[in-house]
């Protein structure tokens, strides 16, 4: 039989916790609109559109309010248009100073970011994105005023925060504002890569260590060098990306549905632009022509391709960086990655690439989201493009993306990298590669046997050629110079081209003259003689003369004249 209860047990037991507390009781309002009616929390500024369209899009798990520079575009899309309105007398003081007020509270200090659940990928070209800051922008708005929530008779998502607008052009506006946004902290992370790799070029500008081609010895360059190719390649990217982000500054605001502008004021596209450019610091213009910018995504399609080549870029350099790290006892062993993590569960002391492989998987990602912008970009039909989601999402995403990867390569490896000099250095010398130097002082047959000599014995290169004779130590000592190992080398004379080389390269040269010797070195045939002219050789010879130039002139060669 089990024990009896002891009498004095309770008085030594813990009392049992108290119940959980009950959730609190969510209150209600009450909204209306074309589908029927729906209750939407009470204090919520978002209202029933935005609520419907919670239900409706539950794609990537994304919301809007991810993208805070998204918002802050919306938000200045919606106070350059009230300033415009109020200008043009179609909306109150009292109505505009409220929604500029509510404006500025998302602009400035970011405020109801979680007010904007809607996922980013939806459908409706962005109609649930608009109205989502609609609704926003028109409660803070009546609490402003001094009313309550929903409300719209006083301050409507529509009629008053939508006036003159149409989803179809705030909604690419808001974009391109974004864009703009988003692409500088871009082009600063990249500045930033750029800077480290600089500096490791110049701390690295005398390790002297193999280049290799196709995985293979190749002749020798300095660390310095390879860094400073990856800092070069970068900054030439720079360039393209400030001035591709001015594709941005056109905008079709005031196009309203379709680019037609109805329902506006015949100033209000210039108005509203003026209003934007003054709100955003950007310097905007108006389309030339709405309706084909209202349809158009050409602009996007083009920076996804400057995104993509970047991420081409980087993760080239990542590749690389993971081969000269590889080993350190089995690879290339040329440089150390900086140790961040433990690199395997089961091998003690393994350390893996891990930024990098970050940084190249942050790239196939982005090409992938640049294929789906494609994709999207493709799939407009008449006057919209109803994927227009699709390409903010992937956009957005991208440049978010890269910004993070540069910073992370940067911080996380870059200035941590350290070189392997003494290994680097011993690589060169016992390279076969190495007699490519040697090849212009002795022949390509002896370097070819010296070549083949130490592969099939062991030995140095270098050893070879000093002990079959073929250089004094003091020309040997010369050529194996760092600075002649590692560019231009001193110990060969410059020659110009011929002239019979140059007018062989002439494919994209503009002249001003023509004589007979030009043609004679440009077309000849091998044996020296006169092809015979035909359509396509006549194409071919005025290809090289300036525009109003007619080849049949008479400083042609009889020969080569049209007949």
């Amino acid at each position: 039989m089990p024990p009896l209860p002891d009498d004095n047990q309770n008085d030594i037991m813990d009392p049992p916790p108290p119940p959980p507390p009950l959730p609190p009781k969510i209150e209600y309002r009450m909204e209306h609109d074309l589908i029927g009616d729906e209750q939407v929390p009470k204090d919520a500024y978002y209202g029933i559109q935005t609520q419907r369209a919670m239900r409706n899009f539950d794609i990537t798990g994304v919301p809007i309010s991810h993208f805070p520079q998204f918002i802050r575009a919306l938000a200045m899309v919606k106070k350059a248009a009230a300033l415009a309105n109020n200008e043009l007398g179609y909306l109150t003081d009292v109505k505009k100073d409220a929604i500029v007020q509510a404006c500025d509270e998302i602009i400035v200090d970011e405020a109801f970011l979680d007010e904007f659940p809607v996922d980013l990928i939806q459908g409706g070209a962005g109609t649930s994105t608009n109205m989502n800051a609609n609704e926003v922008i028109a409660n803070r708005g009546l609490e402003i005023m001094g009313k309550e929530k929903g409300e719209y008779e006083f301050l409507h998502p529509n009629n008053d925060v939508n006036q003159s607008q149409s989803t179809n052009d705030v909604y690419p506006t808001a974009a391109r504002l974004a864009m703009c946004f988003s692409d500088d902290p871009l082009i600063d992370a990249v500045k930033y890569l750029v800077g480290a790799l600089n500096d490791k070029a110049e701390e690295f500008k005398d390790v002297l260590k193999l280049g290799r081609t196709q995985l293979q010895d190749a002749v020798p360059m300095t660390l310095g060098q390879e860094f400073k190719g990856w800092s070069e390649n970068l900054e030439k990217d720079l360039v393209r990306m400030e001035e591709l982000a001015k594709l941005f500054h056109t905008i079709n605001m005031g196009g309203t549905a379709i680019g037609t502008s109805i329902n506006t004021d015949p100033q209000y596209t210039a108005t509203v632009t003026r209003k934007l450019s003054e709100v955003s610091g950007i310097p905007l213009s108006a389309a030339p022509n709405m309706i084909d910018a209202s349809s158009d995504m050409g602009d996007f399609l083009i920076f996804s391709g400057m995104l993509r080549r970047l991420a081409v870029k980087l993760s080239k350099i990542a590749n690389d960086l993971r081969l000269l790290s590889s080993g350190p006892r089995g690879g290339l062993n040329d440089i150390n990655l900086p140790a961040v993590q433990p690199g395997s569960s089961i091998m003690p002391g393994k350390v893996n690439p891990v930024i990098p492989e970050a940084v190249n998987q942050t790239a196939f990602q982005v090409i992938g989201n640049d294929m789906a912008i494609t994709l999207a970009a493709e799939a407009g039909q008449l006057q919209l493009n109803y994927a227009e989601p699709l390409i903010i999402y992937n956009m957005l995403s991208n440049l978010r993306m890269l910004t993070k990867a540069c910073y992370m390569l940067t911080d996380r490896c870059i200035v941590q990298i350290t070189a392997n000099k003494e290994h680097t250095e011993a690589m060169v010398y016992n390279s076969i590669g190495i007699v490519t130097a040697f090849n212009p002082h002795i022949g390509y047959e002896k370097s070819t046997a010296a070549a083949k000599k130490a592969l099939m014995t062991g030995g140095n290169v270098v050893d070879i050629i000093r002990e079959e004779g073929y250089l004094s130590e003091e020309k040997i000592n010369e050529i194996m110079d760092v600075n002649n190992l590692t560019g231009p080398s001193k110990l060969l004379k410059g020659d110009k081209p011929s002239m019979v080389d140059m007018n062989r390269t002439l494919t994209h040269t503009r002249v001003t003259s023509v004589d007979a010797s030009f043609f004679n070195n440009v077309i000849l045939q091998e044996d020296g003689s006169a092809p015979p002219m035909t359509p396509a050789s006549h194409r071919r010879i005025r290809s090289f003369l300036p525009q109003g130039l007619n080849p049949s002139m008479s400083s042609v060669p009889s020969s080569l004249q049209l007949k």
